[in-house]
């Protein structure tokens, strides 16, 4: 009797036991599913697999980079994050398609278009011709890509070994993992040098560098048909080229933001440049298909004019303002080819859309080391190409006159960095940093740094995931000792 009461306590202590099992296991895939229901809610599984397929899609058929997606995705991708390693992704060298899959259950996207880059979230384009590197042009720099001969002088030997040591930890994410360097004085390319797997003509991802191109080609385009910066956006395009977004600007204070408040970064609308997982620039960059839209779509926060605030989402309604000025698409696209690469040399720079067909103004123009030089040398000129006027004569004017009368935003222009401005810029502790110092400026340490009183470019690009491993006043007051 004993025995079988021991018996039945505990087949009953059995069934307890499966039934509160069964309990957990039940909460545990409830909770599992909560907790991916609010991934998705946030979007950050289809925002970090679009930020895999558009990297890798861009690293590849973009700047023409022969590795596989893993090397891409470790080079490029997971030093930002080590979750990101749940994310798989394969390229289709065929359809030139890249699709990337957050713990296979998100799937994203990007297809290499012509004339456009990779685009996330769009069919694959028969025949799009994905950018090889092609050997460096033959001749000195800028028309070929040869440095000039240099004396083996004191000031020479000095600059050589500034950018040895620019290059320590070439490579390793965790330095500062510079890939390319160019130093432009007089005209003359004194030195270049690309980093571990990286060739001359390679081309490298400027982030930000990118707002100052897209606002050297607003302006180009707005000399050319008569726009005046000080237009009110909302007046600002040619018939039948207005975005629906304007429509409901005219009804409130954004009516007054004048195409000048978007070329300086005054806009006052209520954005954040922020890089967090869940942050505006990433949902803007890798979840909206129309930025320019989503960006203009947030309310006022400040009377337009009246403060500055440094903002990707800015430079990306500009970039729709320019792409208003022209009767088509197709024209707007080839646009940054024909009247401003092609003119000064510029063989490898692709100028990526968004989803929408729009310029991604803000992030997403690759090009060479030389060929950011080339950039450079021709804003360090006021736009003239050695004889040739690409740029409107005063663009350099524009460009280095503060966004606003003090603070913060007096040591910016207009989509361009016042480094040495003394009251504001960003090197202006810096006793080797001159006070003309401008500079194009970019995420993970890219630099286009010109010098009017020196006649000088200094590039430098590289993937510095650590702040603390790269200086860039260091190094252009390191570079400054250097020169005559």
């Amino acid at each position: 009797m004993v025995a079988d009461r021991h018996t039945g306590v505990m087949a009953k202590v059995g069934k307890w036991l499966l039934v509160i099992i069964g309990l957990a296991m039940g909460f545990v895939v409830v909770l599992v599913v909560v907790a991916f229901g609010y991934l998705l809610y946030v979007r950050i599984p289809q925002n970090a697999a679009g930020m895999a397929a558009k990297s890798v899609c861009s690293a590849h058929f973009v700047a023409g980079r022969p590795a596989d997606a893993l090397t891409l995705m470790e080079q490029d991708v997971l030093p930002a994050s080590p979750a990101l390693s749940i994310i798989s992704t394969s390229i289709n060298e065929e359809e030139k398609t890249v699709t990337s899959r957050f713990l296979y259950v998100v799937r994203r996207q990007a297809s290499l278009l012509n004339q456009r880059g990779c685009v996330l979230d769009e069919p694959a384009q028969p025949g799009a011709i994905a950018y090889t590197p092609a050997p460096p042009k033959p001749g000195q720099w800028p028309a070929g890509d040869e440095v000039a001969p240099q004396p083996q002088q004191d000031a020479m030997l000095k600059l050589v070994k500034v950018v040895d040591n620019a290059f320590v930890g070439e490579g390793d994410p965790e330095k500062a993992n510079a890939r390319a360097v160019a130093v432009v004085q007089g005209g003359k390319l004194l030195i270049s040098r690309e980093g571990k797997d990286f060739e001359t003509n390679t081309a490298l991802h400027g982030w930000s560098m990118t707002k100052t191109v897209g606002a050297m080609l607003f302006y180009k385009r707005a000399a050319e048909v008569g726009l005046d910066i000080n237009t009110p956006v909302v007046n600002a395009f040619r018939p039948n080229r207005e975005p629906s977004w304007v429509a409901e600007w005219r009804k409130d204070e954004r009516a007054k933001i004048t195409v000048a408040d978007l070329l300086y970064m005054r806009d006052g609308l209520q954005n954040e440049e922020s890089y967090s997982v869940t942050g505006a620039v990433v949902q803007m960059l890798y979840g909206e298909p129309d930025m320019a839209a989503w960006a203009a779509g947030m309310p006022a926060k400040y009377p337009a004019g009246t403060h500055w605030e440094y903002l990707s989402a800015t430079a990306n309604i500009l970039a729709d303002v320019t792409k208003g000025q022209f009767d088509s698409d197709e024209e707007y696209w080839a646009y940054s080819k024909t009247e401003l690469f092609d003119p000064i040399g510029v063989t490898t720079a692709t100028l990526e859309t968004d989803t929408s067909g729009t310029w991604v103004s803000s992030s997403y123009l690759w090009t060479s080391s030389l060929d950011w030089a080339r950039l450079g040398q021709l804003m360090l000129h006021d736009g003239d190409w050695y004889g040739k006027q690409v740029l409107p004569a005063g663009w350099l004017k524009v460009a280095t006159t503060p966004a606003v009368p003090e603070g913060e935003g007096h040591g910016y222009g207009a989509q361009t960095w016042l480094y040495g401005e003394k009251n504001g810029g960003s090197c202006s502790a810096y006793p080797g940093v001159p006070a003309d110092t401008i500079a194009m400026e970019g995420h993970w340490g890219q630099d286009v740094v010109m010098i009017p009183s020196l006649d000088a470019v200094i590039v430098r690009l590289g993937w510095t995931f650590n702040n603390d491993q790269f200086d860039d006043c260091q190094l252009i007051s390191d570079v400054v000792a250097t020169l005559k």
